[in-house]
């Protein structure tokens, strides 16, 4: 799914278009030096590939929805 990565401060955060939803990243489980399992505060897993950096942030990026917290 195409989600919208932001980030202010330390803190991030996850606009998902097709829900109108956003809502911030609790935890991170990194793989490498950026991505890996993000949490969100609704109990979303969202699995965000690796990259060597983070990158620029606002950004759209694929995301694979692991589980919606049931």
């Amino acid at each position: 799914m195409k989600v919208t990565l932001n980030k202010k401060g330390d803190v991030y955060s996850v606009y998902v278009p097709k829900k109108d939803m956003e809502q911030i990243v609790v935890s991170i489980e990194q793989n490498g030096a950026w991505g890996g399992e993000f949490t969100l505060a609704n109990g979303w897993v969202l699995e965000f590939e690796t990259l060597d950096a983070e990158p620029t942030l606002p950004r759209t990026m694929e995301a694979k929805l692991l589980t919606r917290g049931d």
